[in-house]
């Protein structure tokens, strides 16, 4: 396997951010906003299905810190544990466009006052871009590296509803749009796999869409199953059941073997990571386990990114043969 791939059939988040920063780049989840559009009941939206209390916040904690003390006590720890030297901070739980610009800039002003911070990253909806939150990720763009993250989770409306998101595929596809129309910044999308009824064309013209967006990276998670969430709720009715490891892993490949290999990926699942809070699947809980499950199974079957696709041009060529000299070498 070529090192500059780390050993993997697909084309890392890490080697992304390498070839941007000259070499690795960890990020530090903060928490600085506690509502959406859903949870407010906007235009008579309903929480997401799948939601939890703390709306993605990667640390129950951050609630009850101040973002500089958050950056300040979250790049110790991940210093430490990964002998990291440059950071990006990263915007993560709930919708972080839905609050005020001057809010916005405080914040992005606080990460950027860290020498070790070279950026920041952004998660956010589709339907909270404001022309004001465009033109301000426009203006740090142009002193730092921004990077957003779109909560798109499916081009399909009707796993869009079981979801609860309160937005269509269209809307996502607009979004997307917009920003790469108004904006430089470096974009990307989450997508859940494991909706009921899922089918394995949808998920391959899911990969298909991604190959013609302006997006430079993508996010994949697994449906579970939270405490105090309307999927809970479904579970212990069973209006639903969680998809198994294996199955998944079966989605993740295909998709993967139809998504181009410019497209990067931040991770192959999703990790829940309050143990006590996940009712199911367990193996949500196992982030490296769960890891090393699919990409062996990528391994076994000589699967790689973009193994399906057919070349279009020369920089195609170098990439898709770069991705089977990869699998070759396993």
């Amino acid at each position: 396997m070529e090192k500059g791939w780390r050993g993997l059939p697909y084309h890392s988040i890490a080697e992304h951010y390498k070839r941007i920063f000259g070499e690795k780049v960890y990020k530090i989840p903060v928490t600085v906003v506690d509502d959406c559009p859903n949870r407010m009941g906007l235009k008579g939206m309903k929480t997401c299905s799948f939601c939890d209390v703390w709306g993605s916040a990667a640390r129950e904690e951050s609630f009850q810190m101040g973002l500089r003390e958050q950056i300040e006590k979250y790049q110790v720890q991940i210093g430490e544990e990964y002998n990291s030297k440059k950071f990006l901070v990263y915007f993560q739980a709930y919708t972080n466009t839905f609050t005020k610009v001057s809010a916005l800039r405080e914040n992005f002003d606080t990460a950027l006052s860290y020498p070790f911070v070279k950026g920041f990253v952004v998660g956010t909806r589709p339907d909270c871009l404001s022309p004001a939150v465009l033109n301000l990720w426009q203006e740090y763009y142009q002193k730092s590296f921004v990077a957003v993250e779109l909560g798109v989770q499916s081009f399909f409306d009707h796993h869009l509803e079981f979801m609860q998101r309160g937005h269509t595929g269209t809307d996502s596809l607009k979004a997307i749009d917009k920003i790469a129309n108004s904006t430089a910044v470096d974009l990307g999308i989450h997508l859940i796999i494991g909706s009921p009824n899922e089918t394995e064309e949808e998920i391959k013209q899911q990969a298909l869409i991604c190959n013609d967006l302006p997006i430079t990276n993508v996010k994949l998670h697994n449906l579970h199953v939270l405490t105090n969430t309307e999927l809970a709720k479904w579970y212990a009715e069973g209006k639903f059941t969680p998809i198994e490891r294996e199955q998944y892993t079966e989605r993740v490949k295909l998709f993967m073997s139809y998504l181009h290999p410019r497209i990067a990926v931040h991770r192959l699942a999703a990790f829940a990571s309050r143990w006590d809070e996940l009712i199911a699947p367990k193996w949500t809980s196992d982030k490296m386990g769960t890891h090393q499950y699919i990409v062996d199974r990528f391994r076994e079957s000589k699967t790689y990114q973009g193994c399906c696709l057919i070349n279009q041009n020369e920089n195609d060529n170098v990439l898709f043969e770069n991705m089977r000299l990869r699998v070759e070498r396993i």
